[in-house]
């Protein structure tokens, strides 16, 4: 979830595709990825999730404005500091990777796109 959002902050298909077909997966639903991808403030998640992808997209895309209000936010979620400082990882690395892949043009495989989501209806 933390990569499809930071992915979709930094315009990354290639991240957006294939990590949100590996969400889409272990959420057991269809809908997710692309919810998060476009606007994970709307999506159809947890409070805490919001928080948790609240903290990521502010690491990828402003990690210097953060203070410690942020970190007594994921706390008051429930994240312990070891949990914080693996968001902030996630984010910071898929940061780079993203600007990497869009970088050198990265097209993810053809079949990312339809995995995990519902069969076409007939």
């Amino acid at each position: 979830m933390i990569v499809v959002a930071t992915s979709g902050a930094n315009q990354c298909q290639y991240c957006v595709v294939a990590h949100g077909a590996i969400l889409r997966i272990r959420a057991k639903n269809p809908l997710i990825a692309d919810q998060v991808a476009v606007n994970y403030r709307k999506a159809d998640i947890t409070p805490k999730q919001r928080a948790m992808l609240d903290f990521a997209v502010k690491t990828a895309m402003e990690a210097w404005t953060i203070s410690d209000a942020y970190f007594d936010i994921l706390r008051g979620h429930g994240f312990s500091d070891e949990d914080i400082w693996d968001i902030g990882a996630v984010a910071a690395f898929f940061a780079l990777s993203n600007r990497m892949a869009n970088l050198i043009s990265m097209r993810p495989n053809d079949e990312f796109y339809l995995l995990g989501r519902a069969p076409a209806i007939r």
